[in-house]
């Protein structure tokens, strides 16, 4: 069955912040992490006959250096028209501190839909070693505790896998992932990186003379081994975790985001 486009914005929403709001560490990169905040564009690149005819929309998000780990928020606001000339505003706002050795995350996502809320869960991940296995405890919606399998891992380590394993040539990973954007705990992650584009000069001096990647990544409900993936991605990655050029493929439609503004954020540790 195939989603409404309102239904499938609301969905890729929440894996959407997962993506964008994390900066590699670790794992043999040779840049340094970039703490920054950046705004991005979002305009509608195709439409696939469904119930979207028109769709804007901005993004923010900070990634701060918080010593012991990093702090995220990111916001997302979309607008959408359908075919009936009805303007439908999505909001999502997510909010994340992960340690900086990958074990433990703590998470807060709310999503609205014309003021009205939508969606929210609240709560904190712990993995036993690195990649898993462990748990997360859910205090909204419901208090509840789900196992997470072995191999997760949490939104940075994912975006710093992704990126080693770009930078040594590897072209295909299987990742699961678990980033608190819903209730049903881990999902399942593809990844298809096309390259490791040599260093060149950018308009933004954090990004100047630094390697980077374009990647493809589609989500997948680990609960229901789903074949046909819930949300599809790509960007263009630097090596410092910065991500541009991005195409969010929600079913119906798809849209465009550019970075607008980029500002390097000081490290304070």
């Amino acid at each position: 069955m195939r989603l409404t486009a309102t239904q499938a914005a609301a969905l890729a929403l929440s894996a959407y912040a997962s993506i964008v709001t994390a900066p590699a560490h670790g794992a043999g990169l040779n840049a340094a992490l970039a703490a920054h905040r950046a705004i991005y564009t979002l305009t509608l690149s195709s439409s696939r006959g469904g119930d979207v005819v028109a769709a804007t929309g901005t993004m923010g998000y900070e990634v701060i250096d918080a010593c012991d780990g990093w702090a995220v928020r990111q916001r997302l606001s979309m607008t959408l028209t359908n075919t009936e000339g009805q303007a439908i505003q999505m909001v999502s706002d997510y909010a994340t501190w992960e340690s900086k050795d990958g074990l433990k995350l703590r998470f807060h996502m709310k999503q609205t839909t014309d003021t009205a809320v939508t969606s929210q869960t609240d709560g904190d991940a712990k993995l036993t070693k690195a990649a898993g296995p462990g748990d997360v405890h859910y205090t909204v919606p419901a208090d509840k505790t789900l196992p997470l399998p072995p191999g997760t891992l949490f939104p940075m380590a994912h975006t710093s896998a992704i990126l080693a394993a770009a930078q040594a040539g590897k072209k295909f990973l299987a990742l699961p992932l678990f980033d608190g954007t819903d209730d049903s705990g881990g999902e399942d992650s593809f990844v298809v990186a096309l390259d490791w584009k040599k260093p060149e000069a950018n308009k933004y001096p954090l990004l100047s003379n630094l390697p980077s990647t374009r990647v493809r990544l589609a989500f997948f409900d680990h609960a229901a081994k789903g074949e046909v993936p819930t949300y599809q991605v790509g960007m263009r990655y630097w090596s410092n975790g910065v991500a541009d050029n991005l195409q969010m493929d929600f079913g119906d439609f798809v849209m465009d985001a550019k970075m607008a503004e980029l500002t390097p954020l000081p490290h304070k540790c």
